[in-house]
């Protein structure tokens, strides 16, 4: 169901979250030696075609095949090259001690799963390698700036530091913030920010 609900949203010639890449994760990568990245549950590529232009080596996957189709395109038209592939992120299959960076930018997932999936991107990260999140925190429920209606996708500070706490947490707020990504991200929400290092 997911998957058909992605691939209709990804359908459209616009791309439904921009071309810009996401802020935080902006001012974290403009700050970094390049390494190796992977990008979860992606979408469209905004992010990771971004991390390329970096010199980053990039990895990326997500359930739709729509947005493999639009991130490809976007990352041939600025020039860039990444590695994408789509996978379920469960089953998405990467060496252990791979990544000097992991990427969660809106990659939400329900609480029957949520865990499983947190504890197997932590096992692709190299020691010395960081995890960056950004998503929406419980209380994005009353704004229509995006994120999912239903709160067992939504996160808090609780959830993300049990859920990482075989990372050092590096940084972790709960912020509001004032969203122009594309046409699905947009006006005041509330969101949650978080850098782990292994």
């Amino acid at each position: 169901m997911q998957q058909a609900f992605w691939n209709a949203r990804y359908s459209e010639k616009e791309y439904a979250y921009g071309i810009v890449p996401n802020q935080f994760l902006k001012d974290y990568l403009d700050n970094l030696q390049p390494g190796r990245a992977l990008f979860v549950a992606e979408g469209e590529g905004r992010n990771a075609v971004y991390a390329s232009s970096q010199a980053w080596q990039v990895a990326a996957f997500d359930s739709s095949e729509v947005a493999k189709s639009k991130a490809m395109q976007l990352a041939v038209a600025q020039g860039q090259t990444i590695s994408y592939q789509v996978a379920d992120a469960l089953e998405v299959q990467y060496p252990k001690d791979n990544f000097d960076l992991v990427v969660l930018v809106y990659a939400h997932f329900p609480s029957a799963v949520r865990q499983s999936i947190h504890q197997r991107l932590v096992s692709f990260l190299k020691p010395g390698g960081a995890l960056l999140l950004e998503a929406f925190h419980v209380s994005q429920l009353g704004n229509a700036s995006g994120g999912p209606k239903d709160i067992d996708m939504l996160y808090t500070q609780e959830i993300i530091q049990q859920d990482f706490k075989s990372l050092t947490t590096c940084f972790l707020e709960q912020t509001q913030i004032v969203l122009a990504e594309g046409a699905f991200h947009q006006g005041a929400a509330e969101v949650l920010r978080f850098i782990g290092k292994k």
